[in-house]
Protein backbone atom coordinates (compact mmCIF):
# COMPACT_ATOMS: atom_id res chain seq x y z
CA UNK A 1 0.00 0.00 0.00
CA UNK A 2 1.19 3.46 -0.90
CA UNK A 3 2.06 6.16 1.87
CA UNK A 4 0.44 8.99 2.19
CA UNK A 5 2.82 12.27 2.01
CA UNK A 6 1.39 15.49 2.98
CA UNK A 7 2.89 18.26 2.18
CA UNK A 8 2.50 21.41 3.87
CA UNK A 9 4.34 25.15 3.98
CA UNK A 10 6.30 25.86 6.71
CA UNK A 11 6.05 29.88 7.10
CA UNK A 12 7.24 31.86 9.89
CA UNK A 13 5.20 34.00 12.11
CA UNK A 14 7.77 36.69 11.90
CA UNK A 15 7.50 39.21 9.31
CA UNK A 16 4.45 38.15 7.21
CA UNK A 17 2.82 41.50 7.06
CA UNK A 18 5.40 42.79 3.70
CA UNK A 19 3.45 46.59 3.73
CA UNK A 20 0.22 48.78 4.12
CA UNK A 21 -1.43 49.03 0.91
CA UNK A 22 -1.71 52.83 0.12
CA UNK A 23 -4.80 53.26 -2.35
CA UNK A 24 -7.80 55.25 -2.27
CA UNK A 25 -10.18 52.49 -1.51
CA UNK A 26 -7.56 51.47 1.08
CA UNK A 27 -8.06 55.06 2.49
CA UNK A 28 -11.83 54.69 2.27
CA UNK A 29 -12.17 51.54 4.14
CA UNK A 30 -9.32 52.63 6.64
CA UNK A 31 -12.33 55.61 7.69
CA UNK A 32 -14.57 52.29 8.47
CA UNK A 33 -11.77 50.55 10.62
CA UNK A 34 -10.80 47.97 7.65
CA UNK A 35 -6.95 48.34 7.03
CA UNK A 36 -5.00 46.60 4.33
CA UNK A 37 -1.73 44.84 3.95
CA UNK A 38 0.33 42.99 1.44
CA UNK A 39 1.56 39.77 2.99
CA UNK A 40 3.24 37.47 1.95
CA UNK A 41 2.00 33.92 0.30
CA UNK A 42 2.00 31.47 3.39
CA UNK A 43 0.30 33.61 4.89
CA UNK A 44 -2.85 32.49 6.95
CA UNK A 45 -5.84 34.31 8.45
CA UNK A 46 -4.87 32.84 11.88
CA UNK A 47 -1.00 33.64 11.94
CA UNK A 48 -1.68 37.16 10.57
CA UNK A 49 -3.88 37.85 13.44
CA UNK A 50 -1.41 36.77 15.72
CA UNK A 51 0.80 38.89 13.99
CA UNK A 52 -1.07 42.25 13.88
CA UNK A 53 -1.71 41.24 17.88
CA UNK A 54 1.90 41.66 18.41
CA UNK A 55 2.52 44.42 16.12
CA UNK A 56 -0.18 46.89 16.45
CA UNK A 57 -1.43 45.69 20.02
CA UNK A 58 -4.86 45.10 18.56
CA UNK A 59 -7.29 42.26 18.10
CA UNK A 60 -8.66 41.67 14.40
CA UNK A 61 -12.67 41.34 14.55
CA UNK A 62 -12.11 39.50 11.07
CA UNK A 63 -9.38 39.06 8.71
CA UNK A 64 -10.35 38.47 4.54
CA UNK A 65 -7.54 37.21 2.61
CA UNK A 66 -7.26 38.04 -1.55
CA UNK A 67 -4.80 36.32 -3.61
CA UNK A 68 -4.22 38.75 -6.98
CA UNK A 69 -2.80 36.35 -9.81
CA UNK A 70 -0.10 37.36 -12.26
CA UNK A 71 -1.62 38.42 -15.55
CA UNK A 72 0.04 38.70 -18.79
CA UNK A 73 -0.65 41.96 -20.49
CA UNK A 74 1.02 43.65 -24.01
CA UNK A 75 2.67 46.69 -24.13
CA UNK A 76 4.58 48.30 -26.68
CA UNK A 77 4.15 45.66 -28.41
CA UNK A 78 5.83 43.51 -26.04
CA UNK A 79 4.35 40.83 -24.02
CA UNK A 80 5.16 41.01 -19.88
CA UNK A 81 3.78 39.97 -16.56
CA UNK A 82 2.60 41.80 -13.78
CA UNK A 83 3.53 40.28 -10.65
CA UNK A 84 0.70 38.53 -8.51
CA UNK A 85 0.07 39.64 -4.77
CA UNK A 86 -1.58 38.32 -2.07
CA UNK A 87 -3.37 40.99 0.44
CA UNK A 88 -5.26 41.49 3.68
CA UNK A 89 -7.89 43.07 4.35
CA UNK A 90 -8.23 43.33 8.80
CA UNK A 91 -11.51 44.44 10.13
CA UNK A 92 -11.29 46.24 14.01
CA UNK A 93 -13.76 47.15 16.64
CA UNK A 94 -14.67 50.77 16.30
CA UNK A 95 -12.52 51.87 18.77
CA UNK A 96 -9.08 50.68 17.54
CA UNK A 97 -6.93 52.25 15.54
CA UNK A 98 -3.57 51.30 13.60
CA UNK A 99 -1.19 53.99 13.38
CA UNK A 100 0.19 53.49 9.79
CA UNK A 101 2.96 55.68 9.15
Amino acid sequence: MAKKVIITKEVTKEGLILSPVMTEKASLQSSSNAYTFEVKDGATKLTLRDEIKAKYKVTPTKINIVSLPKTRVFVRGKIGVTTGMKKAIVFLKKGDTIKLA
